[in-house]
């Protein structure tokens, strides 16, 4: 049955339609359309900037590095190389909630934030450089962890900015689709994406459990905040 409400034409009263919301979906749609120069440009070079300090960091530790332990949890998720592609899938993930903002002003705090992230990482790792241990594989038998292992080495472990970002971008989407009215199962497939990726930055041993904390703690804390900036900036 259609919802009618009253509505005034001159002196008489008629019926009129409720307007439905527009639904989630379209919601997103519209915003992934809006800014998409500043938002592709904008990503691309965050990456490549943020990149740059890290090799750099990694390749010239100011001090002696130190390894980071082994936990019951690390022993208790086994070397998956499958997990390589969930790995990786942070790329595509951290360009999600920039990409549904809706003006450039939002643009702008989101990306000193997700900075402002990075950034306390990559001071840790110039005072603190910290490493993965050495495990007992043959990367050979697996090419592509091969080929990520040459890249990217286990150092700049703690904490995990890998992680990091994924905790960030995964609270604000969250918050994001929520705004939208998105169902119950796309927040679920958000916050199953993150875990998946948390998960995957043990499996393929590029971290171990003390990194993935200490990520989780950074991406949350820096997240919880700019949201709270962002609230207060709205009223």
């Amino acid at each position: 049955m259609t919802r009618v409400s009253l509505a005034q034409v001159g002196n008489e009263p008629v019926l009129s339609k409720k307007i439905p919301p527009t639904p989630w979906y379209r919601q997103a749609a519209t915003l992934l359309l809006r800014h998409k120069l500043h938002k592709s440009l904008g990503t691309m070079l965050f990456i490549s900037l943020f990149f740059t300090a890290y090799f750099y960091l990694l390749k010239t530790p100011a001090y002696s590095t130190t390894v980071m332990p082994i936990t019951w949890l690390d022993k208790l998720i086994a070397f998956q190389p499958l997990a390589l592609p969930v790995y990786l899938s942070l790329w595509v993930y951290v360009s999600l909630p920039p990409a549904l903002l809706a003006t450039r002003r939002e643009l702008y705090r989101y990306g000193w934030a997700m900075a402002g992230t990075c950034l306390a990482g990559l001071i840790i790792f110039y005072f603190w450089p910290t490493a993965a241990p050495a495990v007992n594989i043959d990367w050979s038998q697996y090419r592509y962890v091969d080929f990520l292992k040459n890249l990217d080495a286990s150092g700049n472990a703690c904490p995990s900015l890998h992680v990091a970002t994924a905790v960030f971008s995964g609270i604000w989407l969250h918050r994001l689709l929520r705004s939208f009215g998105a169902p119950l199962w796309i927040l679920l497939i958000n916050g199953s994406w993150c875990l998946g990726i948390l998960y995957s930055t043990i499996a393929i041993r590029q971290h171990v459990a003390v990194d993935v904390l200490a990520g989780m703690v950074l991406g949350a804390l820096t997240a919880f905040l700019s949201l709270r900036k962002r609230d207060d900036a709205e009223k």
